[in-house]
């Protein structure tokens, strides 16, 4: 691997063997052939045979019926999603960062709680543990990107009523608006859930393609995730369950799907990512004030970047709220409008 302006290039990580076996490698700008779909539906099919073969030895060889997953195949949410059908698990945790660094959290808590003969306290139920910015942060960015804003011909508005901000904001996604949501302290792990999120409606069988056109760019088959009011996950899913770091796939019931096509899965499912006041209460209320609007409990959620790291900094959503076709950004309590023309 070497660095590239930033970005991490990876080398030649197989053998020739492979190529023998499998056929010539897929160049980036290359169309994706039914080759390349069989091959990644294989290698899911195979790590799923092996995943829950092993989970089954565990929970045969402990009595367990709670399950805690972390390192890089927790990432996997499609089998995560799986897990409660083919292996007699009754309750999952799968924390928010659940990439090899979840595996060194879960070893210090261990020690920590054994040494010191410690009762479990801390329950991570959210992913809220990046930088913050304050107001006046958020007001230095814009004064300092004033003539980038009047050329691009934004409106902005300052909201001190939170109220006032989330229901303006709901409004905008059920008018079909693509928002930039960039709220209180960054998500930890690779998720955006709320705090450093890309927002639009999940009604419109065409957001996906408004999305990829406008901002991502990115291959038509990938879908876009739902966040969901907790206490309505039962009514539009088939597993009632918490999901607040979106690492699990559950089913959408077979009725709702066609009320929310822009995060239906080909297989009628959803990457779902579960919100309550109490880990979120601004995400919260948003979702709440759109749901009212509209009678659907969830929003669309993706990650607020382009083609890079999501945005940590104000400057740097609005970097990429100018440099791309989001119609709405709201940082903090600013509001600010693209002027229709």
């Amino acid at each position: 691997m070497v660095w590239d302006n930033g970005e991490p290039k990876i080398g030649c990580a197989y053998s020739d063997r492979l190529i023998e076996l499998l056929g010539p490698a897929r160049l980036p700008q290359e169309p994706l052939e039914q080759r390349h779909k069989d091959i990644a539906a294989s290698v899911q099919a195979m790590y799923e045979e092996v995943f829950f073969a092993l989970l089954k030895y565990v929970r045969r060889k402990t009595g367990l019926e709670a399950l805690a997953l972390a390192g890089g195949c927790a990432m996997n949410s499609v089998a995560n999603g799986k897990v409660y059908v083919n292996t007699g698990f009754k309750k999952m945790y799968v924390q928010c960062a659940a990439g090899d660094a979840g595996g060194a959290i879960g070893a210090a808590f261990t020690v920590w709680n054994q040494t010191g003969k410690r009762q479990r306290q801390f329950v991570m139920d959210h992913a809220y543990w990046g930088p913050d910015f304050t107001a006046d942060d958020i007001a230095h960015v814009l004064r300092e990107n004033d003539a980038a804003l009047k050329e691009a011909a934004c409106r902005v508005e300052y909201v001190n009523n939170e109220t006032g901000l989330c229901l303006q904001a709901a409004q905008a996604i059920a008018d079909g608006k693509v928002v930039g949501w960039f709220q209180g302290r960054m998500e930890w792990g690779p998720r955006a859930l709320g705090n450093r999120s890309i927002l639009a409606d999940p009604r419109r069988a065409d957001m996906k393609d408004i999305l990829n056109a406008k901002i991502k760019r990115r291959e038509s088959f990938r879908p876009f995730a739902p966040s969901v009011l907790r206490e309505s996950v039962s009514e539009w899913f088939e597993t009632d369950d918490d999901v607040p770091f979106m690492l699990q796939v559950y089913q959408i019931r077979e009725a709702k799907r066609a009320l929310i096509p822009a995060v239906t899965h080909v297989n009628g499912s959803g990457r779902l990512q579960t919100v309550t006041g109490h880990q979120n209460a601004r995400y919260y209320k948003l979702i709440s004030f759109f749901q009212n609007l509209t009678g659907i409990p969830m929003v669309l959620n993706t990650s607020f970047n382009e083609n890079e790291p999501i945005v940590c900094t104000p400057a740097e959503a609005l970097d990429c709220f100018l440099r791309t076709r989001m119609d709405i950004l709201v940082l903090g309590n600013y509001f600010l409008r693209r002027n229709d023309r």
